[in-house]
């Protein structure tokens, strides 16, 4: 019940973005930068994570972080991070200065629900080598729901990070970041998992999942999300359900593309090829598949959709 009321919440205040044929996005989920320690899980794919950026800026697309892109539940201190990865948010940048940059709050970073927050920490820096505040991204507001509509079906597309009605990471949220930041974050690096995360307890990331599918189910609404860390892209006869997955795995990054109208999972990794070369590459893992393939409420397929909301079926 907290989960259909707290994403009903969400869709109601979301910021309402129109899309066409010629519109490209890409989303990507739970990027976690920390401060480059120990425990930052997302050092080890930085460099697919930055060429994955320079490869979506350079093609026109919108990048569209959908939470926990900040590890500001480990890291509190924002210019720690940003120190770390600077060469990332130099990327961002250009998104954010070309009004390409949309970035949503999850659990991980629910500081940037806080306007204060956000101005102190984000809208600019001090650069110590020069001694002068610098601009990052002075004027931006996190969001916590972002709402895509066909300017043309009406079709609508909401994306959230998904820790909404979540009990321990959405209304004891602040218990759980105690818990993290001084107990499971050291117990992690020597091999124990956090039992409150979806993305390290199964049968949580199954009940999470399951709400969200029952949330579609009611809305008749093609969903977007992160939060258990697990990509998902809906086979046929499926609920319209997408997750962006993670980018802290080892086995590279999944993100969400819109492109040309059509909806599609990609994955970037490093290869190596019969000469031992080493690049990065993006594959299509899912798709491309039409967007109104998805539009529940003008879509008569839908009703023919399983209305089996207790099986998820992994996507690996």
């Amino acid at each position: 019940m907290k989960t259909d009321k707290r994403l009903t919440q969400a869709y109601k205040s979301a910021k309402v973005v129109n899309f066409d044929m010629n519109s490209k996005y890409i989303f990507f989920s739970d990027v976690h930068r920390g401060d480059d320690s120990v425990s930052d899980e997302f050092t080890r794919n930085q460099h697919i994570f930055l060429h994955a950026l320079n490869y979506y800026y350079e093609n026109g697309y919108t990048y569209v972080e959908a939470g926990d892109g900040d590890e500001l539940w480990e890291h509190p201190h924002f210019k720690h991070i940003r120190l770390a990865h600077k060469d990332i948010f130099i990327a961002l940048k250009k998104f954010f200065d070309d009004n390409r940059l949309i970035m949503l709050y999850g659990n991980h970073n629910i500081y940037l629900k806080s306007k204060d927050f956000v101005r102190e920490n984000y809208y600019s820096f001090y650069d110590e080598y020069n001694q002068k505040r610098v601009e990052l991204f002075k004027g931006i507001c996190p969001l916590e729901a972002l709402l895509l509509k066909n300017k043309t079906t009406g079709q609508e597309i909401l994306t959230v990070h998904g820790h909404q009605g979540d009990f321990m990471n959405d209304q004891f949220w602040k218990l759980s970041m105690l818990l993290l930041r001084y107990f499971w974050r050291f117990m992690h690096i020597v091999g124990f998992e956090n039992p409150s995360s979806p993305a390290r307890n199964y049968y949580k990331r199954h009940k999470v999942e399951k709400n969200y599918l029952k949330w579609i189910k009611k809305n008749k609404m093609m969903l977007i999300c992160g939060h258990t860390h697990r990509p998902k892209f809906p086979k046929n006869q499926e609920l319209p359900y997408f997750n962006t997955g993670c980018c802290i795995n080892t086995r590279g990054i999944p993100g969400i593309e819109i492109i040309d109208n059509q909806i599609l999972m990609v994955d970037w990794r490093i290869t190596a090829d019969l000469n031992g070369t080493m690049r990065i590459e993006r594959n299509v893992v899912r798709g491309p598949e039409p967007i109104e393939k998805y539009d529940c409420k003008n879509n008569p397929v839908y009703n023919d959709y399983k209305s089996n909301c207790t099986e998820i079926e992994d996507d690996d």
